[in-house]
């Protein structure tokens, strides 16, 4: 009984909130292999991009919410999530326009178009402000838990409770959802196929007649809807701030080029190990070995790191996984 209690524990605070943050990083992993495959560089507005979508979609979800609009026991923001999709990707076609294009054209190196990219950061980082404020945005409504832990302990009988919240049901699900289309698009469609073949060879493609502006547009599409998506889920498990999401950028690219940079498969996989990784070095075990080695009660919360740190965890796995394998746990750089 001890020891299913143990495991209740670790669940409850290790594999739920690590599987549901590993869903939001691979979302916002799959922007960065896309942008970096088809484009070529590495974007680092990508994070403040996220903060845009979900800011849009925020706004939006207080106005539904003023009208009497609501989904009863779900976000109201589900609702909400096509505007914030369609705002997410008007910026960032009118941002290609005026800023990337321009260098596509002149043949720029990769490192100018990042360079380009932290000024565009920059801008959406104070147009964000600008518009929303820097506080604490919480716009989750409906129903708090699928499960409560009082619940669950009555179900069950255990000492050890466990709670799984409603916005981490929908996370997985939406990933899923999410995940399961981009690949059916990318592998089954005309459009998705042209993708990948300017993604592995842009001289033969053109050669091809696939016509490389369209390709583009595409790109910055698809990044809209997942930017926006994976920031509102992050925003609905935890709250809305817009600093936030430019922290995220560094767990974001280490899933990406810990999965393997280019590889979508690569980048999911990666937002999983980076997200497990973090929560299970910031874990306190003192409960969870008390559970299992009876009469065990040490000093300390037996914690390798405080939460303070857990970005750090990303630097390091990053690290790791460079000096040991280099392109990354699936070999990317394509579609």
């Amino acid at each position: 009984m001890e020891t299913l209690n143990a495991f209740v524990l670790l669940a409850n605070f290790v594999l739920v909130p690590g599987i549901t943050y590993g869903c939001q990083l691979a979302l916002g992993a799959l922007g960065v292999t896309l942008i970096y495959s088809i484009l070529r560089f590495s974007n680092f507005a990508h994070g403040e991009a996220m903060s845009f979508g979900t800011m849009a979609v925020i706004l939006f979800t207080w106005a539904l919410q003023s009208w009497g609009v609501s989904l009863g026991p779900l976000p109201t923001a589900l609702l909400a999530i096509p505007v914030g999709i369609a705002a997410s990707i008007f910026l960032l076609l009118a941002t290609d326009k005026v800023v990337y294009r321009f260098h596509r054209s002149v043949k720029a190196s990769p490192v100018i178009l990042m360079i380009a990219s932290l000024g565009v950061m920059f801008f959406y980082n104070g147009l964000i402000r600008f518009i929303i404020s820097p506080k604490d945005r919480n716009f989750t409504d409906g129903e708090r838990f699928i499960i409560t832990a009082r619940e669950f302990k009555t179900m069950t009988g255990l000492e050890q409770g466990m709670s799984i919240k409603m916005t981490q049901g929908i996370t997985v699900i939406i990933t899923m959802i999410c995940v399961a289309l981009l690949f059916w698009f990318l592998n089954k469609t005309r459009t998705g196929k042209s993708m990948r073949a300017y993604s592995d060879n842009e001289n033969l493609a053109l050669l091809s007649g696939i016509n490389p502006d369209r390709v583009v547009m595409i790109t910055w599409i698809l990044v809209g809807a997942l930017v926006t998506i994976a920031g509102t889920l992050y925003g609905l498990d935890k709250s809305y701030k817009p600093f936030t999401y430019l922290q995220l950028l560094l767990p974001i690219f280490a899933a990406a080029i810990v999965g393997g940079l280019g590889s979508p498969l690569g980048a999911i996989a990666g937002g999983f190990v980076i997200a497990l990784s973090e929560v299970l070095v910031t874990f306190a075990y003192k409960r969870f070995f008390g559970y299992l080695i009876d009469g065990f009660k040490p000093d300390g919360l037996m914690q390798l790191l405080s939460t303070d740190y857990k970005f750090a965890v990303s630097f390091t796995v990053l690290v790791i996984v460079l000096l040991v394998r280099p392109t990354g746990i699936f070999k990317g750089q394509t579609l």
